[in-house]
């Protein structure tokens, strides 16, 4: 199991940075996302507690599930199925008012369940690629949120 953690200041108010990343069709916005959709809504807000989310990225495709929601400072989910297969404890963003904007923390603890190789997959690509894609689609965010 290994965990990936990406951090940004994004130099808008935290409300608007909470909305932007917990609403899962904006990472399209991404390069390495491919697609993303509500398939079930949450408990007071459409991504909240109990949604249900499906995303197509290049590197695979994940069912996820909200478990917390609490605007605007932290939102965690699960990946209750993926292709490639994986295991996965959490995904968590914390959202904190900085001077200058939000600062966004997001983290997840996964492994790729492949037999045999699945651990050899997980440090040396998966982690590098959660890396990235999580990283771009924060940038995406900062360029959006800074047109609006």
């Amino acid at each position: 199991m290994e965990t990936v953690t990406v951090e940004r200041v994004i130099p808008a108010p935290i409300g608007d940075v909470f909305d932007w990343l917990t609403t899962t069709t904006n990472y399209t916005a991404s390069p390495l996302v491919l697609r993303c959709r509500l398939t079930r809504r949450g408990a007071g807000a459409p991504y909240g507690a109990g949604a249900i989310r499906d995303h197509l990225w290049l590197v695979g495709w994940f069912r996820e599930r909200i478990t917390s929601y609490e605007r605007p400072h932290v939102t965690e989910y699960v990946v209750d199925r993926s292709l490639p297969p994986s295991r996965h404890e959490l995904g968590r963003m914390e959202f904190t008012e900085v001077e200058g904007g939000t600062h966004v923390r997001w983290r997840t603890r996964a492994e790729v369940r492949i037999p045999l190789i699945g651990a050899f997959l997980t440090r040396l690509l998966a982690q590098p690629i959660l890396s990235r894609t999580f990283g771009t689609i924060l940038e995406a965010a900062e360029k959006s949120l800074a047109r609006s």
